[in-house]
C-alpha cells in the first residue's frame, strides 16, 4: 500500500518552477493533494473496516421454526456419539435422568429471564461469514467497492496532467533553461544598475521640467518640440541621427560595475539572445499547456458525470440473492454495509472538490483562449524606462513570459533589460571605458607615413570615451567595432581630419555631427552591405575625400547614392571599390567639383559608363579590374583629364588611342596589366603625354612613333616579350624613367644613352650579355637595375654616374666586384645628400 509521502511525491515539482505556475495551477495542486489524502483515507478505511452483515429473509411465515432447545433424541444421539458406547436401556434411563435434571435447571433459568423475540434460524457462524462474503461481491454495487481506488487514479491523472509540461523532454529542457536565465537576470547586479540609472534619469528629467534648467549640456532639439521624447534616431535633413536623451549625472556607485559582474551580464545578454532564437521559432510549449488543460477539463466532466450517476447507489441496506439455498436453506438475505455512511460523506466531499477543480479548469481555459498568449508586448516596460527598444516577442517565449506575469510582473520587467540593445550597449560602454583608459589609448597613438598622429582601434565592443580626450589625433581608424557612437565630446578632437570606418557602423549625435561636418576632410568606409554606410556621411559638407569599399551590386545601385550627394560641395576625390555593373547616376551630382574618380570593380564587368560624360571637370580617372575590352568612348569627353589608369582589364587593342589627341591636358596614361599585343603608330599624336605605363602586357615590339612624344618623361614597358629596343629611343630627350625589365632584350641600342636626363633605368631579367660603356653618359642616373641578365662584367665607366650609389645599383655581388676599386669606392660612399634622401 502507498504511504501519503510516497504518493505526494508525484506532485513534488522543483521550487524553481513556481514562477511558471499561475494561481489556478497552484490552487489545483492543493486540491489534488486534498483529493489524494481523501482517496488514501478512504482506501485505508475500506481495507480495514469494509464489510457487510446479512440475515436470511423468511419468505413463508408459516414455515416451522427450529426449536430453541435440542430434542431427547438429539441428546441421546449426541451423548452416544460423544461417548461412543452402545445404546442400552440402562444408558437411556441414565441419559433421561441427566437430561431431565439439565432441563429442570435450564427451565428454572429460562423462567427467570424475559422471553426471546425475533426470528430464530438454524445457521451457524461459519455460514454467516460465507454469506457475508458472497453478498459483498454480489449485492454491493461496484462503485461502493472501488470508489477509493477510482479516486486515487483520477487524482494521480489530474496531478500528472497539471505538471506534464514540466516533465516532457521537449518542453522541460526549454523551461529549465528559461527559469535558470530568468533567475540570473532577476538577481544580476546589472539589472539593478540599469533600472536605477533609469530612475535617476527620470527624476532628473522631472527636475528639468519643473525648473526649466539643466546642469547637463543642452541638446539641440531636432523637431522643435521640447515636450516630446527624442527617439534614438531623430530625422534631420532626411538623415537619422542617434540623438539620445542627455544622460544625467548618477551617483558614482551606479557608474562602477564589478568586472566579474560585467562579464556575467555580457554572458547573460548572449544567453538571452540565443534562447530567444531557439524558443521563439515554435509554440510547442503553449500547445502542450493548452492540451493538458483541455485534458483536465474533459477529465472533470467525465468524473462529475459518472459519479453523479452512482451517487444514489451507495446505501446502507442491500438485498442479496446469492443462489446458495442448497447450502443454507434460504434464498434471499438482507444486508447492511457498515461503510456506506462514510463513503457517502467522502463522495460528497470528493464531488465538491471535483466541482471546484473543474471550475478552476474552466477559468484557466478561458484565460488561455481569451487573449493571444503567443504574443507578448513590453510596451508598459518601454514607457516606464529609457529602454525604448525592448522588442516584442512571440510564440513559446511570449507564453513563458505571460506565465511569469501571473507570478510577479517584476520578473518580466527585469528580464526585459536583457532584451534591450540599448541596455547591452550601456553595459559594453561601461566595461569598455573601464578597460580602455586615456593612458592605455595614448600608448597606441603612432605616426603614419604622412607624419600624422594616428590611432588604430581593432575589434573593440565600442568606442571608448577616452578617445575623445586625445585632442592631437589627426587620423582615427576604427576596424571591426560593431557599435560606434560619436557623442558631443568628439568636438574635443580639434585635430581630427581623417576617419576610417572598417565594418564599424557609426551613429552620431547632433552636436558631434556638427563638428564632423565642419572639420572632417577624409572618410574611408568599408562595409558588407550598402545599408551599413552611415547616412550622415552624405551631409559632410567639408569632406574632400570619400572612399567606399563594399558590396554595391546591381540590385543595390539605386542606393549607391544612398542619399543625395549634392551636399558634398567640397568633395574632390571619390573612390568606389565594389562590383558595379554601371556607373551610379547619383555621382553626377558631384560633377561640378569632383576632380578624381576611382572605381575598383573586383572583376565585375562595368557595362554602362555614359554618366562619365557629364563629369567634365575630372582630372584623374581610375577604372581597375572592370573587365573592359576597349577604351571607353565616354572618356574622350573628359577634356580636363590629366591622368587615366585602366589597370587590370581585358584590353587587347588600343586603336582608339588616337582620340586622346583631343584631350590636350592628358599627361599620364596607364594601360598596364592588360592583354595589349601592339601599340598603334597613332600614339605619336598624343603629344601631351609625359608618362606611359604599358607593363604586364603582351607586347613584342615598340613602334618608332612612340619615341616621338616630345614630353615623355616616364616610360614603363616591363614584363612583356620585347626583343629589340628601337634606336629611336634616343629621341626622348626628356626621358627620366625607363623600365624595360623582364623582357627578351639581348642588345641595348647606343642611341639610348643620349637620354642624358635618365635617372632610373630598369634592365633586369633580360638576356643582355654586355652593358655598353656609353652608360657613363647618364650622369644623372640614380638607379640602375641589371640583375637577372647574362653579363660577365660591368664597365668601369659606371664611375662617371656620380649620383649612382650602391643601394641604387641592383646587380649581383660578383658583377659588382668586377669594377675597379676606385669605382666601387665611389659608388659605395654615402654622401650627406643621399643620406638626407
Amino acid at each position: 500500500m502507498f504511504t501519503l509521502t510516497e504518493v505526494a511525491s508525484l506532485n513534488d515539482i522543483q521550487p524553481t518552477y513556481r514562477i511558471l505556475k499561475p494561481w489556478w495551477d497552484v490552487f489545483m495542486d492543493y486540491l489534488g493533494l486534498v483529493m489524494l489524502m481523501l482517496a488514501i483515507f478512504a482506501m485505508t478505511m475500506q481495507i480495514t473496516k469494509d464489510q457487510v452483515a446479512c440475515l436470511p429473509y423468511l419468505e413463508d411465515p408459516d414455515q416451522p421454526k427450529p426449536s430453541s432447545f435440542p430434542q431427547s433424541s438429539t441428546v441421546e444421539e449426541s451423548s452416544s456419539a460423544a461417548t461412543g458406547a452402545p445404546v442400552t436401556a440402562t444408558n437411556v434411563v441414565s441419559g433421561l435422568r441427566t437430561a431431565q435434571q439439565q432441563t429442570a435447571v435450564a427451565s428454572e433459568t429460562y423462567l427467570n429471564q424475559p422471553p426471546p423475540t425475533g426470528v430464530k434460524t438454524n445457521l451457524d457462524f461459519q455460514q454467516y461469514v460465507f454469506i457475508n462474503q458472497m453478498c459483498y461481491h454480489v449485492a454491493l454495487p461496484w462503485y461502493s467497492k472501488y470508489f477509493p481506488y477510482l479516486t486515487l487514479i483520477h487524482t494521480i491523472v489530474l496531478m500528472v496532467s497539471s505538471n506534464f509540461w514540466f516533465k516532457y523532454p521537449k518542453t522541460s529542457s526549454k523551461i529549465e533553461h528559461f527559469v535558470s536565465i530568468l533567475g540570473r537576470c532577476f538577481e544580476s547586479p546589472w539589472t539593478t544598475k540599469a533600472l536605477s540609472e533609469t530612475a535617476c534619469e527620470d527624476s532628473e528629467e522631472n527636475k528639468q521640467r519643473l525648473t526649466g534648467t539643466s546642469s547637463a549640456p543642452k541638446q539641440v532639439s531636432l523637431e522643435g518640440d521640447d515636450s516630446t521624447t527624442v527617439s534614438p534616431s531623430t530625422p534631420m535633413l532626411g538623415v537619422k541621427f542617434s540623438a539620445d536623451k542627455p544622460i544625467a549625472e548618477v551617483p558614482s556607485s551606479l557608474t562602477i560595475l564589478d568586472k566579474k559582474d560585467g562579464e556575467q551580464a555580457k554572458a547573460l545578454f548572449e544567453k538571452v539572445r540565443k534562447f530567444r532564437a531557439h524558443v521563439e521559432d515554435s509554440d510547442f510549449i503553449y500547445k502542450l499547456y493548452v492540451a493538458q488543460t483541455v485534458v483536465k477539463t474533459i477529465k472533470f466532466i467525465l468524473i462529475l458525470s459518472y459519479t453523479s450517476t452512482f451517487f444514489a447507489k451507495i446505501n446502507f441496506i442491500h438485498e442479496c440473492k446469492p443462489e446458495i439455498k442448497q447450502l443454507t436453506g434460504y434464498k434471499k438475505f438482507f444486508c447492511t454495509h457498515n461503510m456506506a455512511y462514510m463513503l457517502n460523506k467522502l463522495l460528497i466531499s470528493y464531488m465538491a472538490l471535483i466541482l471546484i477543480y473543474g471550475m478552476t479548469c474552466l477559468y484557466s481555459l478561458f484565460w488561455v483562449f481569451r487573449r493571444p498568449l503567443k504574443e507578448y508586448s513590453f510596451e508598459k516596460v518601454r514607457e516606464e524606462s529609457s529602454f525604448s527598444d525592448i522588442p516584442d516577442v512571440k510564440n513559446d517565449f511570449a507564453f513563458l513570459l505571460h506565465m511569469v506575469d501571473q507570478y510577479d510582473q517584476l520578473y518580466s520587467k527585469r528580464f526585459g533589460v536583457f532584451l534591450s540593445e540599448v541596455s547591452e550597449n550601456k553595459l559594453r560602454e561601461i566595461s569598455l571605458n573601464h578597460e580602455w583608459t586615456f593612458e592605455k589609448l595614448r600608448q597606441l597613438v603612432t605616426r603614419n607615413a604622412q607624419d600624422q598622429q594616428e590611432l588604430h582601434l581593432f575589434m573593440l565592443s565600442g568606442l571608448p570615451n577616452a578617445v575623445f580626450d586625445l585632442t592631437d589625433v589627426e587620423v582615427l581608424k576604427l576596424e571591426l567595432i560593431p557599435e560606434v557612437r560619436f557623442s558631443a565630446k568628439v568636438s574635443q578632437m580639434t585635430s581630427l581630419r581623417e576617419l576610417h570606418l572598417c565594418h564599424s557602423p557609426a551613429k552620431v549625435e547632433q552636436t558631434g555631427f556638427a563638428f564632423l561636418r565642419d572639420n572632417l576632410r577624409c572618410l574611408h568606409v568599408k562595409f558588407t552591405d550598402v545599408a551599413e554606410i552611415p547616412p550622415w556621411v552624405y551631409l559632410l559638407r567639408s569632406l574632400r575625400v570619400l572612399n567606399l569599399i563594399g558590396n554595391l551590386s546591381s540590385e543595390n545601385n539605386k542606393m549607391i547614392g544612398l542619399e543625395s550627394m549634392r551636399d558634398l560641395r567640397h568633395l574632390k576625390t571619390l573612390s568606389l571599390k565594389s562590383n558595379l555593373t554601371k556607373m551610379p547616376t547619383n555621382i553626377t551630382e558631384l560633377s561640378p567639383h569632383l576632380i578624381r574618380l576611382v572605381v575598383h570593380n573586383d572583376g565585375t564587368k562595368l557595362l554602362v559608363l555614359n554618366s562619365l560624360k557629364k563629369m567634365v571637370n575630372l582630372v584623374e580617372l581610375e577604372l581597375h579590374t572592370c573587365e573592359l575590352e576597349r577604351i571607353p568612348h565616354a572618356i574622350f569627353s573628359l577634356i580636363n583629364l590629366q591622368e587615366l589608369d585602366l589597370k587590370s582589364n581585358n584590353i587587347r587593342t588600343i586603336e582608339e588611342i588616337i582620340s586622346f589627341q583631343h584631350l590636350k591636358r592628358l599627361t599620364c596614361l596607364k594601360l598596364w596589366h592588360n592583354k595589349i599585343i601592339t601599340i598603334p603608330s597613332s600614339i605619336g599624336q598624343v603629344k601631351s603625354l609625359e608618362a606611359l605605363h604599358l607593363s604586364h602586357n603582351k607586347l613584342e615590339s615598340l613602334p618608332p612613333a612612340l619615341f616621338t612624344l616630345p614630353k615623355l618623361r616616364h616610360l614603363d614597358v616591363g614584363f612583356n616579350s620585347i626583343t629589340v629596343l628601337p634606336p629611336e629611343v634616343g629621341l626622348l630627350h626628356n626621358l627620366q624613367h625607363l623600365a624595360i625589365n623582364a623582357n627578351k632584350l639581348e642588345v641595348l641600342p647606343k642611341p639610348m644613352f643620349r637620354c642624358t636626363k635618365l635617372k632610373v633605368l630598369c634592365l633586369g631579367n633580360n638576356a643582355l650579355t654586355v652593358l655598353p660603356e656609353s652608360v657613363g653618359q647618364l650622369v644623372q642616373l640614380t638607379q640602375l637595375e641589371l640583375r637577372g641578365n647574362c653579363l660577365d662584367r660591368l664597365p668601369a665607366q659606371l664611375g662617371n654616374c656620380r649620383l649612382l650609389r650602391r643601394n641604387g645599383l641592383v646587380v649581383e655581388d660578383h658583377l659588382f666586384d668586377t669594377l675597379p676599386v676606385e669605382v666601387k669606392e665611389s659608388i659605395s660612399r654615402e654622401t650627406s645628400f643621399t643620406s638626407g634622401l
